[in-house]
């Protein structure tokens, strides 16, 4: 799990849970429900065009406001593959890595990629190159613990391994 291929969907600073999935969905905690309104309160149409595995770049402080998991899974079940961005929310980070959403920081990707690219995140070899070449850009190197975690789904299935159940 350290590449992932996608189309880039740009989004700025200060994204906030509530802009991930609006207050008004938090009714449900079906999934499908979730993804449907996925950045609903930042792009109307992201939830009907986003594809499996496209790939979020954002600038600073990704999720920050209320620590809701919804916001996570609502882009997990949309079909986001990987988020990217120069800083997220301490507790939308911790909660990305729980349900086995990767988060990769990278402090030049929303200046230098463009939105509706197509790139490949190489996590092990902490870059980002756009689809024809032209782009590269640097990630930071994900501490081994959240790798991990991400390589088995999230944290339930990463302790499931490690306690020998299923």
């Amino acid at each position: 799990m350290s590449t992932f291929e996608g189309r880039v969907w740009k989004f700025g600073d200060d994204v906030n849970t509530d802009l991930i999935i609006p207050g008004r969905y938090l009714d449900n905690y079906d999934p499908a429900y979730l993804a449907a309104h996925a950045m609903e309160g930042a792009s109307k149409d992201f939830s009907s065009k986003v594809s499996n595995g496209d790939i979020i770049v954002a600038g600073r402080n990704f999720g920050c406001g209320s620590s809701r998991e919804q916001a996570v899974i609502a882009l997990k079940h949309a079909g986001v593959g990987a988020v990217v961005a120069a800083s997220f929310a301490r507790i939308f980070y911790r909660n990305a890595v729980n349900l086995g959403l990767p988060v990769l920081i990278s402090r030049d990707a929303h200046d230098k990629v463009r939105e509706g690219l197509s790139v490949r995140i190489d996590a092990k070899h902490r870059s980002i190159t756009a689809s024809d070449g032209g782009v590269q850009v640097a990630v930071e190197p994900m501490p081994e613990h959240v790798a991990r975690i991400l390589e088995h789904g999230g944290l339930v299935p990463y302790i499931k391994t490690k306690l020998g159940t299923e």
